[in-house]
């Protein structure tokens, strides 16, 4: 480990995670006007958002500067692959990493891995269904759209919160952290699909004030200790390709996982591209 990953790695350590993102979360939770919309204009304008994008474009409309953050869009604004067997892009962002799943392990960064069982919330009959299958990790930046929606039709199964630290999702972070994504915060989702399980982890970070789905609202906050899941063996929720699943308040990671032999990514869909929502990024 280099001199500049172990002071990133012990700066973060030290940091109370939860106490400044809940901080931050009442400051993007505000509805004072003059106060949201210094926010708005300043990470507008700093990170060019497009506002020709968004369903609402007058700073006065949004209650929040989370209400803006997590903005939906125009109708075609993210046009939806028709291509036969396609697997969609779940988010705007930047692919981390993308590949197999080599013996149980996922790969974060150079000499850097995590455990499929320890993301998955440590239950390993949960995790041998991705044994060497495929993965791929997706950053959302600031600028991007924070709502998230499903790679292929499925039936949701399971939902797993896993409690964690909330270091940045950084590229600095995650090259600097070891087994970064198994230890934040986290709220992982198992679909059935027409080619076996689908897991969706939505990764929490520093400063993302809490993650939500649309059949369960908001599952975090509360910050726990213990793993909680959800089974849903009845009355289960189906989700057509394209459809919202869930988003992050404040940004972060979402991580996909599939089963072995049952897809393949784009040739180039490789660590640094820029995807957005709903565009072709492998095949079934």
């Amino acid at each position: 480990m280099t001199l500049k990953n172990t002071f990133v790695e012990l700066f973060q350590t030290v940091l109370p995670h939860h106490a400044l993102s809940q901080f931050v979360s009442k400051f993007t939770h505000c509805e004072n006007v003059a106060w949201k919309n210094f926010l708005i204009r300043q990470i507008a304008t700093r990170y060019g958002v497009l506002w020709d994008e968004s369903i609402t474009q007058d700073l006065n409309d949004f209650k929040s500067f989370n209400h803006f953050f997590t903005r939906e869009l125009k109708a075609g604004a993210r046009p939806l692959t028709t291509e036969k067997g396609a697997i969609a892009s779940p988010a705007d962002g930047v692919v981390s990493q993308a590949g197999k799943i080599e013996n149980g392990d996922i790969f974060q960064a150079k000499g850097k891995r995590f455990t499929v069982t320890d993301l998955l919330g440590g239950d390993s009959k949960r995790a041998e269904k991705f044994n060497d299958g495929e993965f791929t990790t997706i950053y959302l930046s600031p600028k991007d759209y924070h709502r998230l929606h499903i790679p292929i039709s499925g039936t949701l199964r399971e939902m797993v919160h896993v409690p964690g630290r909330l270091f940045s999702v950084n590229g600095a972070t995650t090259e600097a952290v070891n087994g970064l994504f198994a230890k934040n915060e986290r709220v992982v989702a198992i679909f059935d699909t027409e080619i076996g399980a689908m897991a969706l982890v939505l990764v929490g970070a520093i400063f993302v004030s809490s993650i939500e789905t649309v059949w369960h609202g908001v599952v975090t906050p509360p910050t726990i200790k213990t793993v909680r899941v959800w089974n849903y063996e009845t009355d289960a929720p189906t989700l057509k390709i394209g459809d919202e699943m869930g988003r992050f308040n404040m940004g972060s990671t979402i991580i996909v996982l599939f089963e072995k032999d049952k897809m393949t990514w784009n040739t180039d869909f490789t660590a640094g591209k820029t995807v957005k929502l709903g565009e072709k990024i492998g095949q079934i």
